[in-house]
């Protein structure tokens, strides 16, 4: 098919035709006029008042008669519409909207929606209430309605999905069809994301434009719910999507190196390929698309700083009638016209200029540029980045601790392919891997904790796990992160295939004495012997 976007057309046409037949079902009916309802906007709004009422009471899984349905009418009719109409006034409008309006007095109704891969209409049938028989006080025979699955896809379809959480739902729908490998959804989905995005930046750039226009007509409300849509939108989503680039680029190289060694891919594998470089282009475009947003929102803030201060000032200017300040007084004494520069002149105010200062120009010039990135760089000492990056330095010593703690263990362990914590102990009593086995009280307990806790390790899973899923470094010591790293980046581990730990009974504690912890006090640790195997792969 030429034009992909085609694809799923019928099911766009059948949420068309649920609005459709609907306003074609209830316009040109004299009986509106009737109760007062002479606009479009007034009957729609009754229509789907009446609707959500039905929706209500099929929810609550209690009858919705007639009866009650004319009531209902009759209530917010009281309160809120305030038309001439009695009770059974409201009682028959609630028929008509029921057996007219809703279902078309009994006969079928369906919308056409045309199918542009088999060059044809489809005929799509819609329904939006349906009624059972029901007994009031076991006597009392009733009809009562429900709303169909198409009644309740056009009332949830109204209520929007709040803006923040668009792109959120879009995106975690993205990620488990690129994991379930259902690339052809997946595309659809990345489109929907990438078209969010272009709203946001349309958006910004909007609002913009009606700041510079006139910043009071542009609400501080509007302005808040702006920047909170664009910090949420750019809080983390380059970065998911760079992950998502990566991932979709190791499965198309995959099978991009299939094709080369068998020489031709199978028309599913050649479809796949063609779907992840689809994914790959919009995923580009969705990055470039978040830098716009990014760059526009500190635009946002900039703009609307200046436009408020330059109208804040404007309250200091003193104002004056031209004609009764100027004209006014030269026609009172034609004299004043001598003195006109005085009255005129602050309407013509420029800068000063400038003169040569010879005295200046022998004094010793330092540079005006050095000094001002000095300043600059006095100021950003004390800024919020510098304490990130300090932070995160912080992070990678303690992360380099556990992994130094973590291939001690494995380096003494692959010696004879199994090591006891005891026998651990007293090789590193006084050796100075003591101090790589145990930074720290902390850091060492965390990791046998882990070791014990997850009891065997295969390797093989979780580099399984690795490729198929993303997931996002939380900063944290992870041991089975921190097992790929050191498989990977080693190669005496490569060929590790399971790692075993457990607790031996009844062969005693074992004491590591004069160990420091992270405040710097001295202890002794007393732990029960663990046993450390490691089984490698023939």
């Amino acid at each position: 098919m030429q034009y992909d976007f085609l694809k799923h057309f019928p099911k766009r046409m059948k949420n068309v035709g649920l609005y459709a037949i609907l306003v074609q079902n209830s316009s040109q009916k004299a009986i509106w006029r009737q109760y007062g309802f002479l606009k479009v906007d007034e009957q729609l709004n009754m229509i789907f008042a009446v609707m959500l009422y039905i929706m209500e009471q099929s929810l609550r899984e209690e009858n919705c008669t007639m009866d009650d349905i004319g009531a209902y009418i009759d209530t917010i009719n009281v309160q809120h519409f305030e038309k001439n109409m009695t009770y059974e006034d409201c009682r028959k409008l609630g028929d008509f909207i029921v057996n007219v309006v809703l279902s078309n007095e009994g006969k079928v109704m369906h919308f056409d929606g045309f199918d542009f891969e088999s060059n044809a209409y489809h005929i799509m049938h819609i329904s939006y209430v349906a009624n059972r028989i029901v007994y009031i006080d076991q006597e009392l025979r009733r009809t009562s309605y429900y709303l169909t699955d198409d009644g309740y896809n056009l009332l949830l379809g109204t209520l929007e999905i709040e803006n923040n959480m668009k792109l959120t739902i879009h995106e975690m729908i993205f990620q488990m069809h690129l994991e379930k490998q259902s690339y052809d959804k997946a595309v659809d989905e990345i489109k929907n994301v990438f078209n969010l995005l272009r709203i946001q930046l349309q958006k910004i750039q909007e609002a913009m434009g009606k700041i510079r226009r006139n910043a009071l007509n542009y609400s501080v409300k509007d302005y808040e719910e702006i920047l909170l849509e664009n910090l949420e939108t750019i809080s983390d989503t380059k970065q998911k999507f760079q992950n998502y680039r990566e991932m979709v680029k190791s499965r198309a190289r995959e099978l991009e190196e299939t094709n080369i060694n068998v020489k031709r891919l199978s028309p599913k594998d050649e479809e796949k390929l063609n779907h992840l470089k689809e994914i790959e282009r919009y995923l580009n475009r969705a990055i470039d698309e978040h830098q716009k947003i990014l760059n526009s929102h500190f635009d946002l803030k900039a703009l609307y700083t200046k436009e408020l201060e330059q109208l804040s000032q404007l309250s200091l200017i003193k104002r004056f009638s031209f004609r009764t300040e100027f004209y006014d007084k030269v026609l009172e004494d034609a004299s004043a016209l001598e003195r006109m520069d005085y009255f005129l002149r602050p309407l013509f105010c420029q800068d000063i200029d400038k003169i040569y200062n010879l005295n200046k120009a022998f004094q010793l010039q330092k540079p005006v540029r050095k000094r001002e990135e000095q300043d600059s760089e006095e100021v950003l000492d004390f800024d919020e980045d510098a304490w990130q990056k300090e932070q995160q330095e912080l992070r990678k010593i303690k992360m380099k601790k556990y992994e130094d703690s973590l291939d001690c263990i494995f380096r003494y362990a692959s010696e004879n392919g199994e090591i006891s914590l005891k026998q651990l102990q007293e090789k590193t009593k006084d050796h100075e891997d003591r101090d790589r086995l145990i930074p720290c009280v902390e850091i060492f307990k965390e990791i046998m904790v882990e070791l014990i806790r997850n009891r065997e390790i295969d390797i093989g899973v979780l580099q399984k796990e690795r490729s198929a899923f993303i997931q996002e470094k939380s900063g944290e010591f992870q041991l089975n992160d921190m097992v790929l790293q050191l498989v990977d980046e080693h190669k005496e581990y490569a060929d590790i295939a399971r790692i075993e730990a457990y607790r031996i009974p009844g062969d005693g504690a074992v004491v590591f004495e004069q160990v420091s912890d992270e405040e710097g006090r001295t202890k002794s640790i007393r732990c029960s012997n663990v046993l450390v195997r490691i089984l490698r792969r023939e």
